[in-house]
């Protein structure tokens, strides 16, 4: 029975949305904790395959700046997961192939990487942090061999569907390879979540929520948004400072996040709605340090606009 009633079906609680606690829960049977891993991939975007100092947002670390300890995979996993098992005894783990492009290399990097924690009986899963230009035939089919034991999540980090956006982060890829990708991935038992990043430079409001309509119409299973951070060390932190273009505020964000919402489909999981940033090197904005006050401001908001996930489709 749930203890609290309205129109989303997706919830136990007051969520208004498909959290991703939900479906681990349900899909699972218990928490489901994941661990972020740096499994010393690179990225086309770094090595000059296709550019250097990877996406203008992207950290040196390759967005694995929350991993506890670098080096051996299994050192790293197990730390991790110990300070994961102290706040939720007796927890899964999910490992998280979360720094830079983690498909990007040779098919003995991929299977050296991925297989030891197919084979252990503490991970449930795993996440694979990637890009559309990523993944090959080959290594679709490799991924799909593993997916056989474990479920196996494919995360693509898109950020936008605008190629006048890419352009400018220097993502390196177009809109119709991610739709590619995405069609290649769809048949398959691999599970697919897409990245967006809101308050790009130059991107209107609607450009955003158009963002968010388009990926929820596709054969996908996830997506995770957030606010673009601006980072110390990054491409973007540069250009910010020398000409600062508008970000969006936390009031502002709370919108268009809803609105987002509103025009995913009710079965999408929302993995992610805000991000963590350390706070020793985010320049800007200081409110998405307060990631718990965003969460509820979001709850409340669709509460009394009595909205939800998938209303205006």
């Amino acid at each position: 029975m749930k203890q609290f009633k309205h129109p989303f079906p997706f919830s136990d609680d007051n969520k208004r949305y498909h959290t991703w606690n939900y479906y681990l829960k349900h899909h699972y049977g218990q928490k489901v904790a994941k661990v972020p891993l740096d499994a010393g991939f690179t990225c086309p975007n770094r090595d000059g395959t296709k550019g250097y100092g990877g996406c203008t947002y992207c950290s040196a670390a390759g967005s694995g700046d929350s991993i506890v300890t670098h080096g051996d995979l299994i050192d790293q996993f197990e730390k991790g997961y110990a300070i994961m098992a102290r706040k939720w005894p007796n927890c899964k783990a999910m490992a998280y192939f979360q720094a830079y492009t983690n498909t990007y290399g040779p098919i003995e990097k991929l299977q050296a990487s991925f297989v030891p924690f197919i084979e252990r009986e503490d991970v449930c899963a795993l996440a694979i942090a990637t890009r559309a230009d990523c993944l090959n035939e080959e290594k679709i089919a490799f991924l799909c061999e593993l997916a056989k034991k474990k479920e196996i999540w494919i995360e693509l980090g898109l950020q936008t569907i605008h190629d006048a956006t890419a352009e400018q982060i220097h993502r390196g890829h177009t809109f119709f390879e991610f739709q590619q990708c995405v069609q290649a991935l769809a048949p398959t038992p691999l599970k697919i979540c897409v990245h967006l990043i809101n308050s790009l430079p130059n991107e209107s409001i609607d450009d955003m929520i158009e963002s968010a309509k388009v990926v929820g119409s596709m054969p996908i299973d996830a997506v995770k948004i957030h606010m673009l951070h601006i980072m110390n060390n990054t491409q973007i932190a540069m250009q910010y400072q020398q000409h600062p273009f508008p970000l969006l505020s936390m009031e502002e964000y709370v919108d268009v996040v809803i609105q987002q919402l509103e025009v995913l489909p009710p079965s999408i999981i929302i993995q992610r709605l805000t991000g963590d940033a350390l706070a020793k090197d985010l320049i800007a904005p200081a409110w998405t340090l307060h990631k718990i006050q965003v969460l509820n401001d979001i709850d409340k908001a669709m509460a009394k606009r009595n909205t939800w996930q998938g209303k205006k489709l």
